[in-house]
């Protein structure tokens, strides 16, 4: 099955390009960071404390995230539940 969601990416500047962007607002930290591909938040994944990446996708319905980790080069449409390439 192919995402339908790509036609949604966007080349995005990372908002805040030193971490996630709540996890420095409240003074948190996080473990991976994801590049959200519609707006270009930068979030924490779900491995941390607080899974930003995700909810800022249940609060925008931005369906795409790529790594924002040095050496990786994936994405992730969280609608589909499964990777794409982007």
């Amino acid at each position: 099955m192919r995402c339908e969601h790509v036609n949604q990416v966007r080349d995005v500047q990372p908002r805040t390009p030193q971490g996630c962007e709540e996890c420095l607002a409240i003074g948190s930290r996080w473990v991976h960071l994801r590049l959200c591909r519609s707006c270009g938040h930068v979030g924490c994944c779900d491995s941390s404390p607080n899974k930003h990446a995700t909810k800022h996708f249940h609060a925008t319905h931005h369906p795409i995230i790529t790594s924002f980790e040095p050496g990786e080069d994936w994405s992730w449409c969280y609608v589909d539940q499964d990777e794409v390439e982007v």
